[in-house]
């Protein structure tokens, strides 16, 4: 059987490049070499596209020194045009073929990569690739938009304030009457970063407008959230192949026992006083409503290739917190272990994805 070759996407302009960049590590070390040629090509924190070693080690997420691609001087050139699936790379020695591509698998975090813009150059330049298109991937990245499309299709979410600062500074009593309506806590996101960049936890009102220039620094749009009392428990969603649905994962449980939140430092950097849990105690039939609630929410966003959905099991229900159109894939990254307790490994898992997304590109 002949090898499909796939170009490993990573690194990324967002401020969660050397979170994409330890993935790539991860994928790197594990993916079937047997079945798949890889072509590694880094995303600069400028924007260059440059081919990058095969060499796994290179990527590991150590604290004092968090991987990144560096611009090294090549520059890889995508397809002229949806006719050639042939990628190219420019260096000092002048110019040669990297081979037609079969797929790309783009393991990008946060905007410039996440959010459907490289979705949308890759449709261009009619390369399959693997995970949501550019419709899902915007969706999901705004965290905004995505509690009004699932509210709209019927799933609940904590209640939210959206602000700008031109909207702050137009009505600012307004503003402060609706969040204050909140109540307290709350926690201050970006409406466009991931990992936990930029997130704050509210617990007196004096601290809200610290956390805002935290939140603004990352993004132009700001949610104040209420925040829920309940178990945080994360599950992973799969394209179905054959056109079946959804395929949703065992679920995971994040157990918050030293730390204000599940931030940054705890979900990467093994920071204490958070614990993950896989798979997460729930009884028969709140695995089944939340595997219902997932697909839903998948299918809301219009979901393709994979997911985490990320809920809260309160009194009341399951309340959705985010849907994540590209989570953490590192081999302890709740997604895979999630899959990995549902019986797909992480080798497999990575094979799984790129099938799909392959098989995709050739309807």
């Amino acid at each position: 059987m002949d090898k499909l070759r796939v170009v490993l996407l990573f690194g990324g302009r967002s401020s969660e490049h050397s979170i994409s960049c330890a993935t790539a590590g991860g994928i790197l070390g594990a993916i079937d070499r047997d079945r798949y040629e890889v072509i590694p090509v880094g995303i600069t924190r400028d924007g260059a596209f440059v081919l990058e070693a095969d060499d796994p080690a290179r990527y590991a997420l150590d604290p004092a020194h968090l991987p990144e691609v560096v611009d090294n001087g090549t520059r890889v050139r995508w397809p002229e045009s949806s006719a050639s699936r042939e990628v190219r790379v420019t260096d000092a020695t002048g110019e040669r073929s990297l081979g037609d591509v079969d797929v790309v698998l783009p393991i990008l975090h946060g905007r410039f990569g996440e959010d459907g813009t490289v979705q949308g150059l890759l449709e261009l330049v009619g390369l399959p690739y693997v995970g949501n298109g550019v419709l899902a991937s915007a969706i999901g990245m705004d965290k905004h938009v995505t509690k009004t499309v699932l509210e709209g299709a019927g799933i609940a979410v904590a209640p939210w304030v959206t602000l700008t600062r031109a909207a702050l500074a137009e009505e600012p009593e307004l503003w402060q009457r609706r969040v204050h309506g909140l109540g307290l806590p709350v926690f201050v996101k970006p409406a466009r970063a991931g990992s936990s960049v930029g997130v704050s936890k509210v617990s007196d009102w004096s601290e809200l407008h610290a956390a805002l220039d935290v939140a603004f620094a990352e993004d132009r749009t700001v949610l104040v959230e209420a925040a829920v009392v309940g178990r945080e428990i994360e599950c992973g969603v799969l394209e179905g192949r054959d056109g079946q649905g959804p395929r949703v994962s065992v679920a995971g449980e994040v157990v918050v026992t030293g730390r204000d939140f599940y931030d940054f430092e705890a979900k990467y950097l093994d920071a204490p006083g958070v614990d993950l849990i896989c798979p997460a105690d729930l009884g028969d039939g709140e695995l089944f409503e939340l595997r219902r609630i997932a697909r839903r929410a998948f299918e809301a966003i219009g979901g393709e290739g994979l997911a985490r959905v990320d809920v809260f099991l309160t009194d009341e229900g399951f309340v959705v917190n985010e849907v994540n159109t590209m989570p953490g894939f590192t081999p302890i990254s709740m997604f895979p272990t999630c899959w990995l307790n549902s019986g797909l490994t992480y080798p497999e898992l990575i094979s799984e994805l790129i099938e799909v997304g392959h098989a995709r590109g050739s309807r």
